[in-house]
């Protein structure tokens, strides 16, 4: 079965959360794969169980409580937004696992560009020198997940200092520009799915093209 890829561009940040429960209340076990990306205008989200007393200053920055897991985050234009709507079931994959997928496709991007990044076990997400380059947050629902990983390319970094990112007071946030690599968020997008599909299982499937 293809897995479909969708380029939604820049979008509102609710339309799409919600589109992305629909998907997932609404399929069925033919239902093919989709992975959505995207880049939002400038939000913060609460995950689920998230403290509101590590949002510090949002000023005019909205604030949206979701369903994901973890704390809070910001996403804005120049993130890279990948979210995975799997059948883990289907797929014989463990939420474990694809975490590690996200991660690890970040890892080896990184890597092409000469760049040592890292995951954490104590903390979702890639990192290097300590710093956070991409956060995971994911909501499995009817054995599919969604939401996913944000990925920094060349995104205004000034908002991560308005919270804790992610509940860590003292974690310190940064992109793709910033450590020198490529920063086009087209041509990472195009060089991180393979990655990503290659750690998941699904290197040999094909991909459907979709608008």
């Amino acid at each position: 079965m293809a897995i479909e890829i969708r380029e939604l561009g820049l979008t509102d940040y609710e339309p799409v959360w919600r589109a992305m429960q629909q998907f997932t209340d609404a399929r069925n076990a033919d239902t093919p794969d989709e992975i959505w990306f995207t880049e939002h205008k400038p939000v913060f989200t609460l995950g689920v169980n998230a403290s509101r007393e590590h949002l510090l200053a949002p000023g005019n920055i909205p604030v949206v409580q979701i369903d994901r897991g973890g704390q809070v985050t910001y996403h804005g234009p120049g993130q890279l937004m990948v979210y995975p709507l799997i059948d883990l079931r289907r797929a014989k994959i463990g939420v474990r696992s694809l975490v590690t997928a996200l991660e690890q496709s970040v890892v080896d991007l990184a890597a092409e560009f000469s760049l040592q990044a890292e995951s954490r076990a104590d903390a979702p997400g890639v990192y290097v020198d300590g710093v956070k380059l991409a956060s995971v947050g994911l909501r499995i629902r009817r054995g599919a997940s969604f939401h996913g990983m944000a990925l920094n390319v060349d995104v205004d970094l000034e908002p991560f200092s308005r919270i804790n990112p992610c509940g860590y007071s003292e974690l310190s946030v940064t992109d793709f520009r910033a450590l020198g690599a490529e920063h086009d968020l087209e041509l990472i997008q195009a060089r991180l799915l393979p990655h990503f599909l290659r750690h998941l299982g699904f290197g040999e499937m094909a991909l459907a093209e979709t608008p």
